[in-house]
């Protein structure tokens, strides 16, 4: 069992009080019947996100809606083990989705994993949808230094020059600056 199954296990056997219900979860090799949690009424959360991480580590698409949703959840976890999965999945769907959870200011608080799953994805929305959060973040006062360092690290990750501009602009932001700077370096100079 890999760390992120077995801290996601840990977690949801303490949440669901353990017992055969998850045990079967857990256990089986039957994705219809992890799919069919997706859609029944009245399922607990934790087996919505059992059932939704067990199916898209295995590629199974019919878990992208339930994870996107889990990735915009208020719980930090549960958001993590969403961008584990969705990261797995394979959905052209996920990039997109990443991204609008990504720029939605409304939302900001729970960007970090949209971006960071941004990061891991280098699709064609990674990098506009990273310039245009961290570009939000650069404003004086800003309470999401967290994101903001993430944008940084990513575009670092992705190494792209249209992320000059905007690394160049974190420089100036103390929290910021190391990482910007090795952001930058990343990136292939201009010739």
């Amino acid at each position: 069992m890999d760390e992120e199954l077995r801290a996601l296990t840990e977690r949801l056997r303490r949440e669901s009080g353990g017992g055969p219900d998850f045990e079967r979860l857990l256990t089986t090799d039957d994705s219809d019947v992890l799919a069919r949690v997706l859609t029944a009424p009245a399922e607990p959360l934790w087996a919505r996100e059992l059932a939704a991480f067990r199916l898209g580590r295995a590629g199974d698409r019919r878990a992208f809606e339930a994870l996107v949703l889990l990735l915009n959840h208020r719980d930090p976890e549960r958001c993590a083990s969403a961008a584990h999965a969705l990261a797995r999945l394979g959905d052209p769907r996920t990039a997109r989705a990443a991204a609008a959870l990504a720029t939605n200011e409304l939302r900001v608080a729970y960007a970090l994993h949209p971006v960071r799953l941004l990061a891991a994805l280098d699709a064609p929305e990674s990098v506009p949808a990273l310039i245009t959060t961290l570009r939000r973040r650069l404003s004086p006062h800003d309470p999401y230094r967290r994101v903001a360092l993430a944008c940084v690290e990513g575009l670092g990750t992705l190494a792209d020059a249209r992320a000059r501009e905007v690394l160049t602009e974190a420089l100036a932001h103390p929290a910021l600056a190391e990482a910007a700077v090795h952001a930058l370096a990343r990136i292939p100079t201009q010739r």
